[in-house]
């Protein structure tokens, strides 16, 4: 576990200096090449999609934890030293922190820009329709997917590279990968994705109750609202069809003072989601900083938590 966290410390070091290069081919696109040609190979097979649901969960998730314990063992044999290299690399490409900071103070410059500037530049990280976005819209909607991506993107790899390393991290990273590309309730991915959104429920149903608590106590040292962020996390946190998501949102929209959720259309449908936290005042684009902010606390709270009982356990 000392090498765990050791490898950990210093990925989230490299995460927090280099984010995701640009010229880097990041792990994900190839976890994502291999979930759609396997999601298409399935479908033209043709025979219960629910079934063929297990088995692209099943091999997505157990093909990206033997290349991520093949590339460690190879490693090993050339000592201690180039394996625990190896676990700080793939603990750093498995943490999404400054990347997902950088995007969304993208959004916030862009929205200095215009309207038309914000919407483009939020729809590369929200799934829901942009185009008649107002610039109130764009801040929730910047807020909302830094809020959740707390937990799935920053505190739920860094709580799976401390209970299994590197291994059990990318393990959680495909489950990811597939809820973001297959795990929808529509039509279309209802039978060949329940599994993997299965999965990924399960996954973040303790990180996502831990992001809450970090994010709460990261708003008192941020000088935002603790103490509302807290009550809006007891009274809304069910407020979504997951059974995690509300739990960052809430202590988001709380310690801001501003409410998130609602109806918003996705795929040119509408789709409502009961609102999270009151609506005191107006968002402003400052809130997706001060939702940065947040982000970062909880990721060093979380950080300095799994370091301390490193050092408990001896």
């Amino acid at each position: 576990m000392k090498e765990y966290m050791l490898a950990l410390g210093a990925g989230f070091v490299l995460d927090l200096l280099l984010g995701d290069p640009e010229w880097l081919y990041h792990p994900v696109r190839i976890i994502g090449k291999y979930i759609s040609w396997m999601e298409k190979r399935l479908r033209q097979r043709g025979g219960n999609l629910r079934k063929s649901a297990v088995f692209l969960t099943a091999s997505t998730v157990a093909a990206t934890m033997a290349a991520a314990g093949l590339i460690l063992y190879l490693l090993s044999l050339l000592g201690r030293w180039p394996c625990l290299i190896g676990m700080a690399l793939l603990d750093w490409m498995g943490l999404a922190m400054t990347s997902m900071a950088k995007e969304a103070r993208g959004v916030q410059t862009a929205l200095k820009r215009g309207i038309e500037t914000g919407r483009r530049q939020v729809a590369r990280i929200v799934g829901r329709d942009t185009a008649s976005l107002t610039a109130e819209e764009v801040v929730k909607a910047a807020v909302e997917t830094v809020a959740e991506n707390t937990t799935d993107g920053v505190i739920s790899p860094m709580v799976y590279a401390f209970i299994g390393g590197p291994v059990l991290l990318w393990g959680f990273k495909a489950a990811s990968t597939l809820d973001s590309m297959v795990g929808y309730l529509d039509e279309k991915y209802r039978d060949i994705g329940w599994s993997s959104a299965r999965l990924d429920d399960v996954l973040n149903f303790v990180p996502a109750r831990l992001t809450a608590g970090l994010m709460i106590l990261a708003a008192y040292f941020l000088h935002l609202d603790g103490k509302n962020a807290a009550r809006v996390v007891r009274r809304d946190h069910a407020n979504h069809k997951s059974p995690n998501c509300a739990w960052s949102e809430a202590a988001a929209a709380g310690a801001l003072h501003i409410q998130l959720g609602g109806t918003h259309d996705y795929f040119g449908k509408p789709v409502y989601k009961p609102t999270i936290g009151d609506d005191d005042r107006p968002a402003e684009s400052a809130d997706i900083g001060k939702t940065v902010g947040l982000l970062f606390g909880a990721a060093g709270a979380m950080l300095l938590l799994l370091t301390v009982i490193t050092l408990l356990l001896g």
